[in-house]
């Protein structure tokens, strides 16, 4: 078994770690950007009084978003005339539907978090079998070499340790996010639910859509 080979793989590998990781947190980071800004902007134009599918404004509706598909299903649930109860599955469905496309790939770098700091070890592991092999044979002429193998392998530690790290702030940063997207998107559902029923009828759907989505 060739160990510096497996070492140098273990460098290649982190490596790869940290170019897929800085590659979500871009994507996810843009993404979770342009969704906030969708919804306020559809919060602001349904109004306190709501507004019917043929109430968004062009620019609205030109530009796809998760947070106007969701609206469209309720104002077209509410337009359809069914019940209150008809109105809340619909509400629940697309709040629960709206977990996946946001929560997308956040699995990866939670993985990186945790194989990161393996990975380094691994690599340290194989850098110090490799030292004590190339000692084996050639004996101890310079100690100046053991010392520089053993902190090449230990490098492999540090850099797994400093990826798990950054890792990890992005992904509790996105985890918080996350959570004030979902109740930016659970507000807009009501909101888009309300308008145009009276006070008393409009309780039902309120309370509903509270309790489901909570």
């Amino acid at each position: 078994m060739n160990t510096n080979l497996l070492h140098d793989v273990t460098f290649y590998v982190m490596y790869g770690a940290v170019a897929i990781a800085l590659f979500i947190i871009v994507e996810r980071g843009l993404y979770f950007a342009y969704v906030k800004r969708q919804a306020r902007q559809l919060y602001e134009q349904l109004g306190p009084a709501g507004t019917n599918d043929a109430g968004l404004s062009a620019g609205q509706r030109g530009r796809p978003s998760l947070p106007l598909t969701m609206v469209e299903e309720v104002l077209r649930q509410k337009s359809a005339g069914g019940t209150s109860k008809d109105l809340d599955d619909v509400i629940e469905t697309q709040y629960l539907s709206s977990r996946a496309p946001l929560a997308r790939s956040l699995w990866i770098i939670e993985t990186i978090v945790t194989a990161a700091p393996l990975l380094g070890l691994l690599g340290t592991i194989l850098g110090i079998i490799d030292t004590f092999k190339a000692l084996a044979s050639a004996g101890v002429s310079d100690p100046g070499q053991i010392s520089a193998g053993i902190g090449t392998a230990l490098y492999a530690t540090g850099l797994g340790i400093a990826i798990a790290l950054f890792c990890v702030i992005f992904h509790n940063l996105f985890q918080d996010r996350l959570a004030r997207i979902n109740d930016q998107l659970k507000m807009l559902l009501i909101r888009a639910a309300m308008g145009g029923v009276d006070d008393q009828s409009a309780q039902r759907p309120l309370q509903g859509a509270q309790y489901r989505t909570a």
